[in-house]
């Protein structure tokens, strides 16, 4: 018998999907600094086929413009690595998956700051039916430790606007 994924297995990324399947919602990533993680650790829950739309992985700055429709003007001017990028990214997923919700992550894992933003530095995009929300977070670790905690961070703060605590859908 295989482990099981510790991200998906998590409580709170059960809760999600239990949550997003009976309120008959959906949710699509656009993913730069997890590449993919969380779109993976969504997957990774029996059912998640029901809400998981899709997943974007942008990881190189022209993928954020030609596949999640980040402006060129945003990443010029801010970088590829900034709350406009997120928002932009969460949008983008949104809108090209066809979800009633769209996640946006970039940031900085490591081991060398970018763009004067220092290791740790990630910003997370939500957009739902309520609107568009970004947060910028500053979390330590290594690499993996950066990349883990992101998803973490971001399925709770879904969790938090699909689950009851935010009846605007907007924090």
């Amino acid at each position: 018998m295989a482990a099981a994924d510790p991200l998906s297995a998590a409580p709170e990324t059960v809760d999600l999907v239990a949550t997003l399947t009976r309120t008959g919602q959906t949710v699509a990533t656009a993913e730069s600094l997890t590449a993919g993680l969380l779109a993976a650790t969504i997957a990774g829950v029996p059912g998640a086929s029901v809400v998981l739309r899709g997943g974007l992985i942008v990881y190189a700055t022209d993928l954020k413009h030609h596949l999640a429709g980040v402006s060129e003007h945003t990443l010029a001017a801010d970088g590829p690595v900034a709350a406009g990028t997120a928002e932009q990214l969460a949008v983008g997923a949104r809108t090209e998956c066809r979800a009633d919700w769209g996640i946006g992550l970039t940031g900085v894992a490591g081991p060398d700051s970018q763009n004067g933003c220092p290791v740790g530095t990630v910003f997370l995009g939500l957009s739902g039916p309520g609107g568009t929300e970004v947060m910028r977070l500053q979390l330590a670790g290594d690499r993996w430790t950066i990349r883990m905690n992101a998803v973490r961070t971001a399925v709770a703060e879904l969790l938090r606007r699909v689950g009851g605590g935010d009846p605007h859908g907007t924090g």
